[in-house]
């Protein structure tokens, strides 16, 4: 049995198709956090996987936020599986129960745990020894300690006692218990890039909880890792180390450093392995004692700011015959009970329909709209027709159409002065005269004929007068002369080099880097986002990846603010 988790960062890090990416991972159950995909927002092909099914939480108040997802192989197949840690998101069969002593907690401090997607429960029957027993696998993302918003850190240290009191509790009950995902803590200072640089490291909250939840009889700093099983003595009922589970990784890799699995992407920290480790497996201590073969990090896949982190057990998966209630296959838009939008576009055969065994659709649809629904080509042809006939011939009342639009002038010109507009000539008034329409071919005739008789001895760019039927004269005036006059008033083409010297002026762009002190390299330009004085405030900083002080291919320290008017 191998088990993964991986903080995904979105699920759209599976860009090459999630069954591709399932199948590389190469487990049996894939536990994901921070999928940020909304109830609305999940598609088919997220949810619905040849070979796996899955079992999904979304965060209920903000989208784009927070959620888990849990993909299980069909060949482990979990008997039980539900969303959260209180209970009150369950209202189905087939759920894992045990939810322990929650007195401690209102039922408005429960309801807000449970309201951002963070937790994901399935139980498992497994093979140990030839003996069948189960084992829950509880997949969690942490809340993170905003350091700026202080009822969060409330929030993520209530989280973690609830998370520990429903461990317990099902741990207590006879089942094997693996809690795994994004913890947000980095437990020891072996687990950080840089602990010298945070003041009271070990009295961090989380840190604390994290020494009672796990259980603490591991070997010393200058213990060999081939000596770890030796050393790690692990039970259920020791007193005295505390915790009940045990850090998987540190089980068998009790002295490692620089195993990190979150890097920030802001600032390159991956290329230089300036991370942390906040990913975990934490299994009850006579399973991992008795199971567990081996336990990893797996630095080498990237597509997020996390890396996986698996485990590999002796026991063997028992599938369950029938996917729980919980499972994202049975959800209405994924089980065909839910008509979706795209039937509406689709031709649908009138004797399949016929044939199938339908529902009735509530009483508020009637027998026309029943019919339209599954046939909506074939009702209402007619109207559809006269509707597109009519938004094409009609035209609003008290709009002129444009038949002749002048030309479009260049941007250039909003920013110079407005030329002296020309005066009217003043040779001949045009007399407004009104044709009958027995005249009109014969007119078009009489003035095409005049037009070009005379073009040849008018001056050039002056109107040719034309008499009508009545003697009055009428100004006509030919293309070319047209386009004449109106060369006269078009300001002419400015050169490239002086637009180029126009719109540097106009438009200015990033000031030049300037170059750090100690690689002598361009520097890189950021803006401050975090709200304050400084907010929106520019600056440069090196442009090499953040790592420790003493690696001489991180960044360096130069930092400056951009002057104004730079």
């Amino acid at each position: 049995m191998k088990i993964v988790t991986w903080n995904i960062n979105g699920i759209r890090t599976f860009r090459g198709g999630i069954k591709k990416a399932l199948d590389s991972l190469d487990a049996d159950i894939i536990c994901v956090q921070e999928t940020k995909v909304t109830r609305d927002l999940l598609d088919e092909r997220t949810g619905i996987v040849d070979g796996y099914n899955s079992y999904f939480s979304f965060s209920r108040g903000r989208s784009g936020y927070s959620g888990v997802a849990t993909y299980c192989k069909d060949s482990a197949t979990p008997c039980a599986a539900e969303e959260g840690l209180t209970g009150l998101l369950t209202h189905h069969e087939g759920a894992v129960g045990c939810y322990g002593d929650q007195s401690e907690f209102s039922s408005e401090e429960l309801q807000l745990l449970d309201n951002e997607g963070r937790a994901v429960i399935t139980q498992h029957r497994i093979m140990c020894q030839d003996k069948e027993q189960t084992v829950t696998v509880i997949n969690v993302y942490c809340p993170r300690a905003d350091p700026e918003k202080p009822e969060r850190k409330q929030f993520k240290l209530q989280f973690y006692k609830l998370l520990q009191s429903r461990a317990e509790t099902i741990l207590k009950d006879g089942s094997h218990v693996i809690v795994l995902g994004d913890v947000n803590t980095s437990h020891r200072q072996i687990d950080h890039c840089d602990p010298s640089d945070i003041e009271d490291f070990g009295e961090n909250p989380g840190r604390k909880w994290l020494n009672g939840f796990l259980h603490s009889g591991r070997p010393t700093e200058e213990t060999n890792e081939e000596q770890t099983n030796e050393e790690f003595e692990v039970t259920s009922s020791d007193p005295v180390h505390g915790g009940k589970f045990v850090d998987t990784f540190r089980y068998f890799h009790p002295t490692r450093t620089s195993a990190f699995t979150c890097w920030s992407t802001m600032t390159g920290a991956r290329q230089t392995n300036y991370g942390t480790r906040i990913d975990y497996i934490f299994a009850n201590c006579q399973l991992a004692k008795e199971q567990f073969l081996a336990a990893d990090i797996m630095p080498e896949v990237e597509g997020s700011d996390h890396c996986p982190v698996w485990g590999k057990l002796s026991c063997a998966l028992l599938p369950s015959s029938k996917t729980p209630p919980f499972c994202t296959c049975y959800l209405p838009e994924f089980a065909g009970k839910q008509q979706k939008l795209s039937r509406f576009f689709v031709k649908v055969d009138q004797k399949s329909i016929q044939s199938e065994h339908r529902e009735a659709l509530p009483g508020s649809q009637e027998e026309e709209e029943r019919r339209e629904n599954l046939n909506p080509f074939g009702a209402g042809n007619a109207s559809g027709k006269k509707r597109l006939l009519t938004s094409d011939s009609v035209v609003p009342k008290g709009k002129k159409t444009k038949t002749c639009p002048k030309p479009q002038g260049s941007l250039l010109s909003f920013f110079k002065p407005k030329l002296p507009t020309a005066a009217p000539s003043t040779e001949a008034p045009e007399k407004k005269t009104f044709v009958s329409d027995e005249d009109t071919s014969s007119q078009n005739s009489q003035k095409a004929c005049t037009t070009s008789k005379d073009v040849s001895s008018a001056p050039s760019g002056e109107p040719v007068p034309e008499l009508l039927d009545d003697g009055s004269p009428q100004l006509c005036t030919t293309v070319e002369s047209d386009k004449q006059i109106k060369l006269k008033h078009l300001t002419p083409a400015p050169k490239k080099g002086a637009s180029l010297v126009f719109w540097k002026s106009v438009l200015h762009g990033p000031p030049p880097p300037p170059s750090c002190k100690v690689h002598g390299e361009p520097c890189v330009l950021r803006t401050v986002k975090k709200e304050g004085p400084n907010f929106g405030k520019q600056f440069f900083v090196c442009a090499r990846p953040q790592g420790h002080a003493s690696n001489p291919d991180a960044r360096c320290n130069f930092f400056a603010w951009v002057e104004k008017g730079k």
